[in-house]
C-alpha cells in the first residue's frame, strides 16, 4: 500500500527520508585476547529501525504515531527529541520542545521531588524564576504534593509519570513529545492527561504521541502516522487510519454466526454474552428500567496476570450508547488460570429507550497496552417500552417535572430624589 503523507504550509516538525540504523551483536568479545585474534570484530548485522520516513506534522495538531510493538514509533519520536541521531535524512522542528519518553527519565533517584522539578526543569531549559513560579501549578497537577519531599526512588511508577509530565507541559512547549508513559497513569490522571492536550490544541500548540491504545488515539488524535516494520504505512485523519490499522493489523474476521468480528492477540477470548433478566434467565428483550446482567463467558489458554475484562452497549446503527472497564469499578482478577469461566456485569436498571442494540465484550492486559482478545457486536437484544414513556433520545434517565411554589410578587422599590 501507498502511503500518503501529510502536508502543511508551516508544519511543526517535517520528517524527510529518515533512515536509523542499529548493529545488532550476536557474538561480543568476552576477553583481551578474543578482541585482539578477531581485531576486535564481532559478529553483528545492521537492523533498520526507520526506513526512508518522510512526512509533516502540522503545526497546532495532536499527532499519534502508531503501530505494533518494534514498528519504530519510539525511535522515530526519539529522533524527533534529538535523543537518537537518523543515519540519514533529516528533522527539522520548529520552536520549543519537550518530550516525556520514558517513566523518571530526567530524574535523579536519590533527589527529592522537589529537588527533581527544579533538575528536571532545567534540563528542560526553565530558569530557577520560572521553575519557582511554576512550582505549586507542577505540584497541583501531579497529585503528589504529599510525597514531594521524599525520594522519588520510593515513588510508584504512576507517581513517577505524573510529576514528569507536569513538569514537561509547565516548560509551555510549542511541540510537546509524549511516549507510552501515560498509560501508566490513573484514570483522573489521563482525563486531566486529555484536557491538557485540548487546551494545547486551543492555543496552537502540537502534541506528538505515541500510544497502543487506539481509543485514545481516536479520541484525541487529529491525525496519525502508521509505521509497520520501520516504514511509513500510512498517514492521515486518525479515524480513518485507525479503522484501516485495526481491520489489518488485528486481522478481523467475521465469527461463524455472521455477526461479531473479532480481533486480538488470543491468549484468552470472549467465546459467548448473554443477557440476563433479574432471575438470572438468558433473554432477548427486556423494558426500558429492568435489571440485568451481561455474562462474558471466556477461554483461557495461558495464565494471565491481572487481565482487564470489558463490555459496551451499541445502537444496532453504530452509535456507543456505554462502556465500562474492569478497572473503572475496581475489578480486576489477580490471576486467570487456562480453561473457561464467567464475568457478570450487573446492571440495576437498563435504562435504554426502546430499540435495537448489540453487546461487544473485549479482555486486555493490565497495562491496556494491547487487545487479547476483543469480541465487538457479539450479541443483539431489543428494548421494548417500560409502563413509563419518555419522549425520545438513547437513554431514559427517569426524570420527572415537579412544580415549584408560585413565584413571588416583585417588590418595587421607590427611588429616593
Amino acid at each position: 500500500m501507498a502511503a500518503s503523507q501529510g502536508t502543511s504550509a508551516s508544519p511543526a516538525v517535517r520528517i524527510e527520508d529518515v533512515s536509523k540504523r542499529f548493529r545488532i551483536y550476536h557474538h561480543r568479545n568476552q576477553s583481551l585476547k578474543g578482541a585482539i585474534l578477531q581485531r576486535g570484530r564481532g559478529v553483528y548485522e545492521d537492523f533498520w529501525a526507520l526506513k526512508d520516513i518522510t512526512f509533516d506534522i502540522p503545526e497546532g495538531k495532536t499527532f499519534g504515531l502508531m503501530g505494533h510493538n518494534g514498528s519504530g514509533k519510539s525511535t522515530l519520536l526519539k529522533c524527533v527529541a534529538k535523543i537518537l541521531a537518523p543515519n540519514s535524512g533529516s528533522i527539522t522542528a520548529r520552536g520549543r520542545m519537550a518530550a516525556m519518553l520514558e517513566v523518571g527519565s530526567g530524574f535523579h533517584p536519590e533527589l527529592s521531588g522537589r529537588e527533581n522539578i527544579f533538575l528536571n526543569g532545567a534540563i528542560l531549559g526553565m530558569s530557577r524564576k520560572e521553575i519557582e513560579s511554576k512550582f505549586d501549578n507542577i505540584v497541583d497537577f501531579s497529585g503528589v504534593g504529599e510525597f514531594i519531599d521524599q525520594p522519588v526512588k520510593n515513588y510508584s511508577s504512576g507517581m513517577y509519570v505524573r510529576l514528569g509530565f507536569s513538569v514537561s507541559i509547565h516548560v509551555e512547549p510549542e511541540i510537546l513529545l509524549v511516549d507510552e508513559v501515560l498509560a501508566v497513569g490513573d484514570m483522573e490522571f489521563q482525563e486531566r492527561c486529555m484536557d491538557k492536550f485540548a487546551e494545547f490544541r486551543g492555543d496552537g500548540r502540537t502534541v506528538v504521541v505515541v500510544s497502543h491504545g487506539l481509543a485514545q488515539m481516536r479520541t484525541f488524535c487529529d491525525e496519525v502516522a502508521w509505521l509497520d516494520h520501520g516504514r511509513l504505512k500510512e498517514v492521515g485523519p486518525a479515524p480513518e487510519v485507525i479503522d484501516k490499522y485495526s481491520d489489518i493489523t488485528h486481522g478481523a474476521k467475521k465469527v461463524k454466526d455472521g455477526q461479531g468480528t473479532r480481533f486480538g492477540s488470543g491468549e484468552a477470548q470472549i467465546t459467548r454474552i448473554e443477557l440476563l433478566d433479574r432471575r438470572g434467565r438468558p433473554v432477548g428483550s427486556m423494558r426500558t428500567g429492568d435489571e440485568a446482567t451481561i455474562r462474558l463467558h471466556y477461554r483461557c489458554e495461558e495464565t494471565l496476570e491481572k487481565p482487564v475484562f470489558g463490555c459496551s452497549i451499541d445502537t444496532r446503527e453504530g452509535t456507543f450508547v456505554w462502556g465500562l472497564h474492569g478497572l473503572d469499578d475496581g475489578f480486576q482478577p489477580e490471576t486467570i488460570e487456562p480453561g473457561e469461566g464467567a464475568v457478570d456485569v450487573s446492571i440495576p436498571a437498563m435504562m435504554l429507550r426502546p430499540g435495537a442494540y448489540l453487546i461487544s465484550g473485549s479482555i486486555q492486559p493490565w497495562q491496556l497496552s494491547s487487545v487479547i482478545d476483543a469480541y465487538q457486536k457479539a450479541t443483539s437484544f431489543d428494548i421494548v417500552p417500560g409502563p413509563r414513556m419518555e419522549s425520545g433520545g438513547l437513554v431514559a434517565l427517569g426524570a420527572h417535572y415537579e412544580r415549584i411554589s408560585p413565584p413571588r410578587p416583585m417588590v418595587t422599590v421607590a427611588k429616593k430624589d
